[in-house]
């Protein structure tokens, strides 16, 4: 198990191309850890209004009667991506892990499998 401030580490090191990551309570919107790799993002602003996106999500799935669980929510810009991934264990309800990658030095893919490791590894 890992704590907040080695699971963000290791999303920078071992993720290519993340360029920002963040634990977030999408609750109250705050910031519960950030690592900033290339200085270029305000990870608090971007923790405030992802949360807006996982609650319109989570809002229109009970709407719709969906039963399912959110594995991760993709926002694609032309220069970036953007992953936001809601933890599924016990400690981590309301959380969700958000990762910013450079969209030309980044593999999707790969990242997402990462990610995934990095939430079963983290202890909240």
């Amino acid at each position: 198990m890992v704590d907040v401030d080695t699971a963000l580490r290791q999303a920078l090191t071992s993720i290519e191309g993340a360029i920002g990551a963040a634990l977030v309570d999408y609750n109250s919107g705050m910031a519960l850890g950030t690592l900033d790799g290339a200085g270029a993002l305000d990870l608090n602003v971007a923790a405030a209004g992802n949360t807006d996106v996982v609650r319109a999500k989570m809002r229109t799935m009970d709407m719709l009667g969906l039963k399912d669980g959110i594995e991760d929510i993709l926002i694609s810009l032309t220069s970036q991506y953007h992953l936001i991934r809601p933890l599924t264990g016990r400690t981590g309800k309301g959380l969700f892990l958000y990762l910013a990658l450079d969209r030309n030095r980044a593999n999707l893919a790969m990242a997402r499998h990462q990610l995934t490791k990095i939430e079963a590894e983290l202890e909240v």
